[in-house]
């Protein structure tokens, strides 16, 4: 044979052989893939009476079951509250300045100390009044002295009435003005007019000081209030005397609370209200002290409520699973749920679940509807 005609022979063999190859390989898929469809099918229904079998009876079959932990449902007390951030800050928090110009000559407190009302805490030169206060207390002297030896005249019917009144109006008018110099020499004394502590000395002796000029800031540390502002979509919900959980993450404490004013103004440019909580009188607090409030405005005495965790959204529907017996065995059933408020790591179920309910706490991920389960 010519090598021609042997090399078309031989690539016309090499064909066949690559068709009766390919038409092999497809039918051997095919029927691998109908033999995966029969296993597939087949696995259902072995499942299938494997669970009706242990439903009826469960030592016929070992089934898998995955462990899990329960809690039953019993009402408890639920709250609703709206948390924010405030501030504290102090009722009594005043700048003390002078009634009257002069050079101060002594400062009598320092920051810190505790003053009280009334208290002074500096001394503005006073020498010029007090010089006029003592020559018309040697006039007033005097005038007293005629006055009452022209009113024992008078009584005796004895003088004229002009004397009488004169020396009357001479002591009266002498009495006005010393009034007048003592309001001035209390004008040169600075007073605290709260109770309080001393936070800033703003003077020194020898400077000026000066009406309206701030010389010493007092703050009355044991009459403290927050102030916090909170969205007005809480606006009809929050009134005087709901309670507050209050927490001042600076000193790791929380204290309960009531709010004591609401305000009717919002904010226009925060969408918000001011509320106001007192406090009571602590050591460590602070003003500008930063707290955390949790103002509750509604409370559910006997609300179902699970974690929060347990939880879960499948295509916009909340659920959770729930342990029932179905004939000899526990299994997990899905169960959709309304949820209401959240609260501590708790969720208010509104709706789905009924007390005595036993809610999967451990274990619910990744099961199904009807699995066999065990705690």
């Amino acid at each position: 044979m010519k090598p021609k005609y042997t090399i078309q022979l031989t690539m016309l063999s090499l064909a066949l052989v690559i068709l009766a190859s390919c038409g092999g390989a497809s039918s051997d898929t095919a029927k691998l893939e109908k033999l995966k469809a029969n296993q597939a099918e087949l696995s259902n229904e072995i499942s299938a009476l494997e669970k009706e079998l242990a439903k009826s009876n469960p030592e016929a079959v070992t089934v898998r079951k995955k462990e899990i932990v329960i809690t039953t449902l019993a009402p408890r007390k639920f709250d609703y509250f709206v948390k924010t951030q405030g501030m504290v800050e102090s009722e009594d928090n005043i700048l003390v300045s002078a009634e009257a110009m002069g050079v101060i000559t002594s400062v009598l407190v320092k920051e810190g100390q505790r003053v009280q009302r009334g208290q002074v805490l500096a001394q503005i030169e006073n020498k010029i009044t007090l010089r006029s206060i003592e020559e018309v207390k040697s006039g007033l002297q005097l005038a007293t002295t005629i006055y009452e030896k022209q009113k024992n005249l008078w009584d005796q019917k004895i003088g004229t009435e002009v004397q009488f009144l004169q020396a009357k109006n001479n002591k009266e008018g002498l009495e006005k003005r010393l009034a007048t110099l003592n309001e001035q020499l209390d004008m040169a004394r600075i007073k605290t007019p709260i109770n309080g502590t001393i936070e800033q000395v703003n003077v020194k002796i020898g400077e000026n000081a000066a009406p309206g000029a701030p010389a010493f800031r007092v703050i009355n540390t044991t009459d403290l209030k927050i102030v916090a502002s909170v969205s007005e979509a809480y606006v009809t919900s929050i009134k005087n005397g709901d309670k507050v959980k209050v927490s001042f993450p600076a000193l790791n404490k929380e204290i309960d609370a009531r709010v004591t004013f609401v305000g009717r103004n919002i904010n226009p440019l925060s969408r918000s209200f001011p509320v106001e909580i007192d406090l009571p009188s602590l050591a460590d607090l602070r003003p500008s002290m930063t707290a955390v409030l949790r103002v509750i405005f509604n409370t559910e005495e006997e609300a179902l409520c699970v974690p929060i965790n347990v939880v879960q959204e499948i295509n916009g529907k909340k659920i959770v699973y729930v342990a029932e017996m179905d004939g000899q065995q526990l299994v997990a059933r899905r169960k959709e749920i309304e949820v209401g408020g959240v609260y501590d790591n708790l969720a208010e179920v509104k709706s789905g679940l009924k007390q005595g309910d036993k809610v999967i706490t451990v274990g619910y991920q990744g099961l199904n509807d009807g699995e066999f389960v065990k705690i």
